[in-house]
């Protein structure tokens, strides 16, 4: 029996796809990346914002056409969509077979056993129990992975859904997420990305303590991964220690993504924000001091509750002020079981979507001057393939996180093979890329 795997969302959700297709190849179904051989098709849903839940539904509906018209036999519905919205998934699409929840991808092998047998299926373990980690099968590029080091979340953010889909905080132990590391380096990894829904705090709840910067240190000791990078660390838990794991270490990327999601205090306040506007000032001069060479993204909310045009002008003024290498924005979605959903002065969605485009004119002239002082500089990029329409290959430097950042395309004498490591002196900036030479 083949089994086709639609994934959407982050890349934590990504790791969940990958344990599952472990657990079914461990248990003898074939893996087929061409959905029209499938038997069985399993959609890993996301259901953080409005579009990820449309998106969802699309490619469910996508895939039910395979049902009706090809060989397909069923359809089971995993992750943080179905997480919220439970029986509503069976009752509303009849073309889904089986759901499980964000603490069930480990029943996925009975999930798919009950669909054959012509059964419908459904399962919701308790999401706070649920096992952490897991072998995979690695799905990204050979040289690069992600690391999910914790699962869940504690900051009870008033617009954010994830604790009710993904339950409270929980740490992997250190040693877990090391033997990880190793068995991802054994498998040819070059770029190892942490990630977890706040990477700064985690063993807080294991080890009473933040431990990341210990667990860097633990990886960097027992394994020669190249690239090391730190995802998703909130201002307000920016400590010396962690500040000094990525300076004084060579192989940890000098890149800090740091989501502050607005600098108005009043609006901070109301999305229950850890840390006001004075703590994310001091924790971006404290990473640009101490890290004179680093790379800092973040992401902003426009048209929370409430926000008035004056805190609006007032975040495009901090953008325009702090000039971030790299930057997203999103317009607010008010979404069920959140507080921020009921909050009143909700702002018209034409509204959200012109401070939205503001926001990012802003942010485009500050790309544009960024990656211009880079011309004349020599980057060590990753390379990651060949355009063949540009005629040119790309890759990534330190400074470009996989998925979220702008690519640097250059060209060479000699085709070079994915994965391998290259210098490229940088001779002309784009929009959000850069382009160069490899140096022989």
């Amino acid at each position: 029996m083949k089994i086709g795997f639609v994934s959407l969302g982050c890349s934590k959700n990504l790791v969940d796809t990958e344990v599952m297709l472990k657990i079914l190849a461990d248990a003898g179904y074939q893996i087929t990346p061409d959905e029209t051989e499938a038997d069985i098709i399993v959609v890993n849903t996301c259901g953080f914002i409005q579009s990820a839940k449309e998106e969802a539904i699309e490619n469910i509906l996508d895939v039910a056409w395979l049902k009706k018209n090809r060989s397909l036999k069923g359809i089971i519905a995993t992750g943080c969509l179905v997480e919220r919205y439970r029986d509503e998934v069976l009752k509303e699409m009849p073309e889904v077979d089986a759901v499980l929840g964000t603490g069930s991808y480990h029943k996925i092998a009975e999930a798919v056993e009950a669909v054959l047998r012509g059964e419908k299926y459904s399962s919701f373990e308790d999401k706070n129990a649920a096992p952490l980690g897991g072998e995979r099968i690695v799905t990204t590029p050979p040289y690069t992975a992600y690391l999910k080091i914790a699962e869940g979340c504690d900051n009870r953010c008033t617009y954010c859904a994830i604790p009710l889909i993904r339950g409270k905080m929980r740490s992997r132990k250190m040693e877990d997420v090391v033997a990880e590391a190793k068995s991802l380096e054994a498998l040819g990894v070059k770029e190892l990305n942490l990630i977890a829904q706040d990477t700064s705090r985690y063993g807080l709840d294991l080890y009473g303590k933040y431990m990341l910067p210990e667990l860097v240190e633990a990886i960097l000791k027992e394994t020669a991964i190249p690239w090391i990078r730190l995802l998703y660390l909130y201002p307000d838990k920016i400590t010396d220690e962690l500040v000094a794991v990525i300076r004084d270490n060579d192989r940890v990327c000098s890149y800090v993504d740091l989501p502050v999601q607005h600098i108005n205090d009043r609006v901070l306040e109301r999305m229950n924000r850890h840390g006001d506007s004075a703590v994310i000032r001091e924790a971006v001069q404290k990473i640009r001091r101490e890290i004179p060479d680093v790379t800092l993204r973040t992401t902003a909310i426009v048209g929370f509750p409430g926000e008035t045009e004056e805190e609006f002008a007032q975040l495009c003024e901090f953008v325009k002020e702090e000039k971030f290498d790299r930057f997203g924005a999103f317009t607010f979605s008010p979404e069920e079981g959140t507080a921020a959903a009921d909050f009143p002065d909700q702002i018209d969605e034409q509204v959200k979507q012109d401070r939205y485009d503001t926001l990012m004119r802003v942010q485009l002239a500050v790309s544009e001057e960024k990656l211009k002082e880079k011309i004349g500089e020599t980057v060590e990029v990753l390379c990651e393939g060949y355009d063949p329409v540009a005629g040119v290959q790309f890759g990534r430097s330190r400074a470009d996180a996989p998925d979220v950042d702008g690519k640097v395309y250059f060209s060479s004498k000699k085709k070079l093979p994915e994965g391998v490591f290259v210098k490229v002196k940088i001779t002309k900036a784009l929009d959000y890329d850069l382009f160069g030479e490899a140096v022989d």
